[in-house]
């Protein structure tokens, strides 16, 4: 796992010390270990841990500067990106936010015994943020819903002038234009697009910047943003 996180940080045009390597690889194998008695990956290999986790997780790091900014990860699940962007930017404050308690049980101790200052927090999206609206400069998320879902459960966290990073696939593009309706109506701009091929996989972190605040009728409750994607 190490190996391969350390090749791969140049095709990411990243550069960390050997010790903040060793700690996202310790990460990586308390997911693996966790995901014996718990349903947290299905990727379990070191290399692809490596790979199709951890370097995903930091490619946010060449989407913004996060050094003392604010960032929540919606959806967060096992950590992903959260917890690797904790660990390789310490700068950052991070809050990593679910709805599963159990998974949150696990994660929060587990971040404790790493030393990585991150808060966990089990709720679920459209409810978190009735007090914490337009509080974080950042709102990250991987794996979640797609983009047309998406915004409208991280749009709603971030502040005006800050953007929301979501993490995607080869259907990117795609994803991208069935979102337009709720990018202008979100109060969100669609920035740029930053691919990183990884192992031979497309993978993308689109921006979009919070150009004005998010009307207070969203996000609605997630049976009618599903129902009904904007």
């Amino acid at each position: 796992m190490y190996e391969t996180l350390r090749e791969g940080l140049p095709g990411l045009g990243l550069s960390l010390e050997e010790e903040t390597c060793r700690r996202l690889c310790r990460f990586g194998q308390a997911v693996v270990e966790q995901n014996k008695v718990m349903n947290l990956t299905a990727i379990t290999q070191p290399d692809q841990v490596a790979k199709l986790h951890l370097l995903d997780s930091l490619s946010v790091l060449k989407a913004a500067d996060l050094r003392g900014k604010t960032l929540i990860d919606v959806g967060c699940g096992a950590g992903f990106p959260g917890v690797p962007v904790a660990i390789a930017c310490p700068e950052a404050k991070v809050t990593l936010l679910d709805s599963l308690a159990k998974r949150m049980a696990w994660l929060e101790p587990t971040l404790a015994e790493l030393g990585v200052d991150a808060r966990c927090l089990t709720a679920r999206a459209e409810e978190a943020v009735a007090d914490r609206r337009e509080r974080f400069d950042y709102a990250a998320s991987r794996a979640v819903a797609r983009l047309n879902i998406l915004l409208e459960l991280t749009a709603p966290y971030v502040k005006v002038g800050g953007a929301v990073l979501a993490l995607k696939g080869a259907a990117a593009a795609e994803e991208l234009k069935e979102a337009r309706g709720a990018i202008s109506r979100l109060g969100l701009k669609a920035e740029e697009v930053l691919d990183f091929p990884v192992d031979g996989a497309a993978h993308s972190v689109i921006v979009l910047r919070k150009v004005s605040p998010t009307p207070e009728k969203y996000p609605r409750r997630y049976a009618k943003i599903k129902q009904a994607p904007l």
